[in-house]
């Protein structure tokens, strides 16, 4: 079994078939042969302008879909988790208590959600490669390339009105210009209560059997009316059926199944120790502060889950890397592929030294990673006043310059978008950011050391806690219109500013700027070309037939409706209301297994499939994902994959992995006897 599945997630190495329902396909680039021969499926385009125009993407980091013509998407809980939070006070607990809004007139505008929906793909690989000379520097490239994207995202936005991002695909193979419509007045429909939408908690966290009602309800609005929409996945009645083939649609964020073996040996033993270190230091810190009662709980919950959730997956992919066995068959299938290369002349003259250069670009990124983390990703002063005192910093910087020469996200195709984070009206509560800085602070020191030159600079002669004490209390960043005052006044403002936060901005920039440098042109450039030389290798030995890594942008996955077994237990396909009644009588109803009083109350049918499980491929970044059947019906809403599911980053099985979903039954059964919600379950059902 175990080499079955390593060698499934490999075959893109291989000349030989795809044998399983592997890919995160493009839309432009459907996998309409391999539906047909597979499951005698015919994928045709108004399927596929439906699956585009009705699937949405959560800026907060999710995937929804559009379930009515009046503008409703549904996504999960947790991605509604943040934007709950921000909505809630001492006095309404939104994420304890759930919402549910009975007329238009009580649907609660959210303060900074973004929505974006694709409405074109655009093949731009040439435009961008004629813009990189062969004969220039690393260091060139990187600008050249910055500059043609900049100016082809910002004519593309000029010109349609719409966003437009170029996105890279196949690490350097491929670049496409999406452009989405976008919709910021985004208002609250509903929500459950947290204990059933994430009944279990942390404790089920990729496990399967499931009992979760991981679901919430957004309206879109456009000019204060509800956006009329053409294109949305109706609402099935009935759900899937065992053994059935099933779509999923959504956004899927990061994979590595191209990576090169050097590129995951550092994976395995610089990147993700890191990175599993700082997200146990904040899951502890988070701990702590929601410990000292119901607002703190309150107030850290969004971020705990965050944090929770990530250690999880990320713990998964490192025990994945410590397989010999994964690394041992990803030797095999890399040396196979650059012996094919090797054969071919002109592709070993073009491709050869590629995987020595990744290699080298890696060996130097072992030498300032952890820098480059802590101080320009800013691990080192985590907050969300730092974030915006380092943007308007850097908004002041770059403005003057032209659009083609700033750092990529102050750009003009992305200005609007960063301005909306930065001037939310969203409350920022004191003690959590000074929770926050202190702790990111000390783990500044733990790192680099408390002598080195950075956290000296850093604390300022004081401890972690006191610095993080008096940077909150000398900033006036909790106040919109001080920011946007500050944006305003350009340089002069940001250069004169003697806010705390401010201050320690700027004094960060020289480093920060610096070690990003060096990162893009040392690592992120000649990675990008040699990539793109393997991609170009394999387009002409192998076709373009396997789709490329995920990217946080739209894609579609398919697979069959159906359980699996584990230590000689055959676990359903679905499970029942009734499986969640029963666990918590089990184990005493306590957290996190408590069902909320609604559900106590209400004469549901016990029997409602509740969740399900396919063998469809998705991943972190799919959370909201519309499920849907070969009629393009909505028959689930996508949460979670299992721990089997965890490899998947760098292969593909369907042995045991498997992604879990809300049942279309279970949320309408539950918004009519559970939550007296009549009409929403009727706007679902087109009625």
């Amino acid at each position: 079994m175990r080499a079955f599945l390593i060698l499934t997630g490999l075959v893109l190495f291989l000349e030989v078939p795809v044998s399983a329902d592997e890919g995160m396909w493009l839309l432009n680039a459907p996998p309409r042969q391999l539906l047909q021969q597979r499951h005698g499926f015919t994928l045709d385009d108004a399927w596929i302008e439906r699956a585009m125009k009705a699937s949405v993407r959560f800026n907060n980091g999710g995937s929804g879909g559009f379930v009515s013509a009046d503008g409703l998407v549904v996504t999960n809980h947790h991605i509604a988790a943040g934007t709950l939070s921000k909505l809630s006070s001492r006095d309404r607990n939104l994420l304890r208590d759930g919402f549910l809004a009975r007329s238009r007139r009580q649907e609660l505008r959210c303060p900074d959600l973004e929505l974006n929906v694709l409405q074109e793909i655009v093949d731009v690989t040439r435009e961008v490669n004629q813009a990189i000379a062969p004969n220039l520097t690393d260091a060139q490239a990187a600008a050249a390339r910055r500059a043609v994207i900049a100016r082809l995202e910002k004519e593309s936005t000029e010109r349609t009105g719409l966003r437009s991002d170029v996105v890279t695909l196949y690490q350097g193979g491929l670049y496409h210009l999406y452009r989405y419509k976008k919709y910021t007045d985004v208002r609250l429909v509903f929500a459950p209560e947290e204990q059933i939408a994430s009944f279990g908690g942390d404790v089920d966290n990729f496990e399967y059997p499931r009992q979760s009602l991981d679901v919430a309800f957004f309206r879109v609005y456009d000019k204060d009316k509800p956006l009329r929409v053409e294109h949305y996945f109706p609402w099935s009645s009935q759900g899937p059926a065992e053994g059935e083939l099933v779509f999923v649609t959504g956004h899927p964020g990061t994979t590595n199944r191209q990576d090169t073996l050097a590129m995951l040996r550092h994976r395995r033993d610089h990147t993700l120790p890191y990175t599993l270190a700082r997200l146990r230091y904040l899951e502890a810190q988070y701990l702590q502060f929601a410990a000292r009662g119901p607002d703190e709980q309150r107030m850290a919950s969004r971020e705990l889950h965050r944090v929770a959730n990530a250690r999880k997956a990320f713990s998964g992919q490192y025990q994945g890397l410590l397989d010999p066995a994964l690394l041992s068959e990803k030797e095999k299938a890399e040396n196979a592929f650059r012996k094919k290369v090797a054969a071919n002349q002109d592709l070993q003259r073009k491709t050869g030294e590629a995987w020595k250069r990744i290699a080298a670009a890696h060996q130097s990124l072992a030498g300032f990673e952890r820098l480059y983390y802590l101080l320009e990703r800013g691990d080192g002063f985590d907050s969300e006043l730092f974030v915006i005192a380092r943007h308007l910093v850097r908004l002041a910087a770059e403005l003057p310059r032209p659009s083609a020469e700033r750092l990529r996200e102050y750009g003009d195709a992305r200005l609007d978008s960063l301005k909306f984070q930065l001037f939310s009206p969203a409350p920022i509560h004191a003690e959590l950011e000074r929770l926050r800085l202190a702790g990111a602070l000390s783990f500044l020191a733990e790192q680099l050391g408390g002598d080195n030159v950075h956290v000296r600079a850093a604390l300022a002669g004081k401890s972690p806690a006191n610095r993080a004490a008096e940077l909150v209390a000398g900033t006036k960043l909790f106040d919109v219109a001080e920011r946007k005052r500050l944006a305003e006044g350009g340089q002069k403002a940001l250069e004169t500013s003697e806010d705390t936060l401010i201050v320690l901005a700027r004094s960060l920039e020289a480093e920060s700027r610096a070690v990003r440098k060096r990162y893009e042109e040392e690592v992120e450039e000649p990675v990008r070309q040699a990539m793109g030389q393997i991609a170009q290798a394999r387009f002409a030995l192998l076709g373009t037939d396997v789709a490329p890594d995920a990217t946080f942008t739209l894609r579609l996955a398919f697979g069959i409706v159906k359980g699996y077994e584990v230590d000689g237990v055959a676990l359903p396909y679905t499970t029942r209301f009734a499986d969640a009644y029963e666990r918590a009588e089990r184990l005493g109803h306590r957290e996190p297994f408590t069902v909320p009083k609604s559900w106590l109350q209400g004469k549901a049918d016990r029997q409602t499939p509740f969740n399900f499980v396919s063998t469809a491929d998705t991943i972190g970044g799919n959370s909201g994902s519309p499920v849907l059947n070969r009629a393009g019906q909505l028959v689930g809403v996508n949460f979670d994959r299992n721990r089997h599911g965890l490899v998947r980053n760098f292969v593909y099985t369907d042995v045991q992995a498997r992604h879990i979903s809300v049942h279309s039954r279970a949320v309408l059964e539950a918004l009519r006897k559970f939550y007296n919600a009549e009409g929403l379950a009727n706007e679902l059902l087109g009625k």
